[in-house]
């Protein structure tokens, strides 16, 4: 409570007041300090922050003069931030909730109140944010027409309800015609099955809400995470028992990074950092370098957002600026609108660093003020900020973007459009590998046909089969799905159709999206196109499409055809649509919708026509919207009264919402006959803190290479049924069709335990083949992964993993670091980590252990069989270098990645939330 701090607060006396009197601040420029005037904008965020939220614990006088002295600290020294708010989304959120019920159970078995164990930091959780598409266009037969698509979340279907197929890429009926509700029902049927009795999970959420001080949570069918912290959560400035402060915030998705595009300091976290913030500690973090980024020149009309998008990724990438902050600036910067920026701030986590900040200015203001809200821009229309002045500048100019794709197999790999045709070639032609399919010469050409719906259609490598407009990154930004819709529009009259067993789907980030494309008239377009509004969340990107066509698959299988989806993501791996998909591409909207209208991503858009209209040629030139048109559409459409309308159907919420039983207790009344949520054992043996103990004679767990994702440690979708997790679900008498999704049951440790490492994808060096087995070392034999480590713990044998570089990239879970504890890993070695997922890991006191420069296993000549000790001092200092040896009797030094003293202190606790747990003791 800042207010009631004010009289003793160290540093009162910098406490300033707006001149109509009605709000208080901290104004950091009465400490009259010449340091603070060379501040990097995003840096004296951190510095009014640590100014107000001062304690002498958490925060101390030194770490705010550690901050003002930022040039010759940054990098080296470590500081706190206390966010304004915490952000949850449901893959993540849920487990937040379960641990804090869970942890709410183990202070009230040690005799304390439970009650006790609450948020201190505003927390937010959403419902919905990731979706399960079950249905899409269908037919029954050459004379039905298209029905529209349906989707239904991520979570299970009651009990013998339609689920199309079994395992992802195959499908058990002769054709996939389960028919959904009408267009006028869906909304009520995806609420029904949300609320199914069920689902333990949906009635955990509203007594988070009843239970918990400082939860808010978002009721469904309003939008996904990142969507509804742009346009409702965002408030620039908190006002708080009459004080006025910078709004911040941190987040359970690597979208966060996204609100940056606002001026507001935000950046993504692992789950258990977010409920250690929630309960009231700081983020610890290196006080960070700061990357000018100057924008020059002016944006070409025919490129869109996502073209500056991933040219200025490009650029970043190549500038080596991991975990630095980058700063925008620069006359090019007027250019971008609000949602350009908010765009451009998503993609971060793609060039790794930790946020891409566009200070407030005219354009943000502007951008509020339509939106409502006079309170936030009044604060930044009376305080002004000076520019600083940066020392390392990266110059960019936007005059130099054009239209670009990234793929086949990662999103680092950009391809102009221009040339998407000859790169396809070539990838075609070069041997297995980051890019290459290595197809033979002779097998290029062939043509698969095959039947669909009475009609005959031939498949070819490149031909698209998946095209998916999904919830992230382009859906911020009206323009782009503007021009996606107008492109559509302009198809439908020059009479260009998709083909029918192309995978078309539209998953808006909110209804805010929906809104617009209705208002303006393009909707309808789209859905001709067979662009249904299939929902609003996460979907396709994280494996969550329908099987395609049972005939579609047996053509790729059958001419081993490299097929091709198409998607308007900002991440993708192989495999991850589907498993018979190849090669994937992230494209901007309007590209999706070309893509989808050629049919084959092997075309030349300048030289090639998408199709004919009365034997006349039609190239995507004469349908492509003019940047003119689209800021004119965008002006008559994205108003002030859409985001006012979302915010009444979001706190009004909806009947079936309002309706749900909520138990009215202060610990949550566990079903143990659920499979979607029980109580996690992180909290067993509180008590009792020792110093950590070395590990001795561990065994190898995975033998494991060079950028392996959160996807292979944690996978997000669907649950094969050979799978550990698969046997599991059967010893509870649930059938495959009742599986659902790893997301689904990310409340239930026991499932989740068993579903990391458990992607078919992933290459294990003990295995030499891709899939989600290792080798039991002592008997020699191949297991999986989860029966594996539980043989190990039945033995009492500490496990390690040992990997190569960039371990653990990909997107925020945390359940990549709670499986992996669960399992019984110690330590996992690496040659280089993502910075997010080291933290998580350090979370729940695993070792992230750095080979040195130029060493590695294959250096090392370690075979992954021997057994490893790693001996552990008694006092630990950050980046400290610790002794391994073998029982081949070989000897190497690691680094601990131990960043900060903080770190230490959760490490010796075990991790982030027993020791959040001990405190209430």
């Amino acid at each position: 409570n800042v207010c009631s701090l004010s009289a003793e607060h160290s540093y009162s006396h910098l406490i300033d007041t707006l001149e109509d009197g009605r709000f208080k601040f901290f104004n950091p420029q009465k400490l009259n300090d010449p340091r603070y005037d060379q501040l990097p904008l995003s840096i004296r965020v951190l510095l009014e922050a640590a100014i107000r939220n001062c304690d002498g614990f958490y925060t101390k006088e030194e770490d705010i003069q550690n901050i003002l002295d930022w040039q010759q600290q940054q990098n080296k020294a470590e500081v706190p931030f206390s966010p304004a708010r915490v952000l949850l989304q449901d893959f993540t959120g849920i487990p937040a909730m379960v641990d804090l019920a869970a942890m709410r159970d183990a202070v009230a078995k040690h005799g304390m109140d439970p009650s006790l164990v609450n948020p201190k930091c505003p927390t937010d959780l959403i419902v919905d944010h990731s979706l399960q598409i079950d249905y899409s266009k269908w037919c029954d037969g050459p004379n039905q027409s298209q029905a529209p698509s349906r989707s239904t979340p991520s979570r299970p279907l009651s009990r013998g309800g339609s689920h199309c197929g079994g395992q992802r890429g195959s499908c058990s009926k002769a054709t996939c015609s389960d028919p959904p509700a009408s267009t006028a029902q869906a909304p009520a049927s995806v609420q029904q099955i949300e609320n199914t009795p069920l689902l333990c999970p949906f009635h955990l959420k509203p007594w988070c809400s009843k239970a918990f001080k400082n939860v808010n949570v978002v009721p469904p069918d309003v939008g996904a995470v990142h969507q509804v912290n742009l346009e409702y959560l965002s408030r620039v400035i908190q006002v708080s028992d009459g004080f006025i402060y910078p709004d911040s915030v941190v987040g359970t998705d690597s979208h966060t990074t996204m609100i940056n595009g606002l001026g507001i300091l935000g950046w993504g976290v692992g789950g258990i950092e977010s409920e250690a913030v929630m309960l009231g500690q700081p983020v610890s973090l290196t006080l960070p370098q700061v990357v000018g980024c100057k924008l020059v020149g002016s944006i070409n009309p025919l490129t869109t957002s996502i073209d500056v998008v991933l040219g200025i990724t490009k650029h970043l990438r190549q500038a080596g600026i991991a975990g630095k902050f980058v700063e925008f600036f620069g006359p090019g910067v007027c250019q971008l609108s609000a949602p350009d920026r908010t765009t451009i701030a998503n993609m971060c986590p793609e060039y790794n660093a930790t946020v891409s900040f566009f200070p407030v200015d005219q354009v943000t203001l502007k951008h509020f003020k339509k939106t409502s809200d006079s309170i936030r821009t009044d604060f930044h229309s009376k305080v002004k900020l000076k520019l600083f002045l940066n020392w390392q500048v990266i110059e960019i100019n936007l005059s130099s973007m054009v239209p670009y794709v990234s793929g086949p197999k990662r999103p680092q790999d950009r391809v102009a459009v221009s040339s998407m045709k000859e790169d396809f070639q070539s990838c075609l032609d070069e041997k297995v590998g980051f890019k290459g399919f290595h197809i033979s010469k002779e097998k290029q050409d062939i043509r698969v046909p095959f039947l669909h719906c009475g009609q005959e259609y031939q498949l070819v490598h490149g031909s698209v089969v998946i095209a998916a407009v999904i919830s992230c990154t382009n859906n911020c930004n009206p323009s782009v799905m503007l021009t996606a819709g107008l492109l559509a529009k302009k198809a439908v009259e020059a009479g260009l159709v998709v083909k029918p067993y192309i995978r078309t789907s539209l998953a808006p980030g909110s209804g805010m999206v929906t809104h617009y494309l209705n208002t303006s008239g393009v909707l309808p377009y789209f859905s001709q196109l067979g662009f249904e509004v299939i929902g609003y969340g996460c979907a396709t990107c994280v494996g969550n499409t329908a099987p395609l066509r049972e005939a579609v698959v047996d053509a790729i299988k059958q001419g081993d055809l490299v097929a091709c989806g198409v998607l308007s993501g900002n991440r993708h791996f192989e495999g991850r649509l589907c498993d018979c998909v190849r090669a994937n591409y992230l494209a901007s909207p309007p590209l999706v919708v070309a893509y989808a209208l050629a049919g084959t991503v092997g075309i030349d858009f300048e030289k090639e026509p998408l199709g004919k209209e009365e034997g006349k040629e039609v190239y995507l030139c004469d349908i492509w919207p003019s940047r003119e048109e689209v800021q004119q559409t965008e002006e008559d459409t994205v108003i002030s009264s859409i985001f006012k309308d979302l915010r009444g159907r979001m706190e009004k919420g909806n009947t079936f919402w309002n309706n749900v039983d909520c138990p009215d207790s202060v610990v949550f009344p566990w079903d143990h006959k659920s499979t979607y949520i029980r109580s996690p054992s992180f909290f067993s043996k509180l008590v009792k803190v020792t110093a950590p103990q070395s590990i001795e004679n561990a065994h190898v767990l995975l033998f494991l290479g060079d950028k392996v994702t959160t996807d292979h440690i944690s996978p997000a979708g669907s649950i094969a049924r050979v799978s550990a997790a698969a046997k599991y679900l059967q010893s509870k008498r649930l059938t495959p069709r009742e599986f659902n999704s790893y997301g689904a049951r990310r409340g239930n440790d026991a499932v989740m335990t068993r579903g990391t490492f458990a992607s078919i994808k992933l290459q294990n060096r003990f295995i030499g083949k891709p899939g989600p087995k290792t080798l039991h070392i002592p008997s020699g034999q191949t297991l999986d992964v989860f029966e594996a480590a539980e043989r190990y713990q039945r033995d009492s044998i500490p496990l390690i993993i040992l990997a190569g570089k960039d371990y653990g990239s990909g997107n925020s879970r945390d359940w990549v670091a709670k499986g992996p504890y669960l399992l019984g890993v110690r330590a996992v070695i690496a040659e280089s980590f993502e910075k997010l997922h080291k933290n998580q890991l350090v979370g729940m006191g695993i070792m992230p252990l750095q080979f040195l420069p130029d060493q590695n296993a294959d250096s090392l000549e370690l075979s992954g069989k021997e057994r490893f000790t790693i001996t552990l001092p008694d006092s630990l200092s950050p980046r400290q270098q610790l002794a391994v040896k073998t029982s081949q009797g070989k000897s190497f030094f690691v680094t601990a990645l131990f960043d900060t003293d903080m770190d230490i202190i959760f490490f010796r606790h075990g991790g982030h939330l027993r020791y959040v747990a001990r405190t209430f003791l």
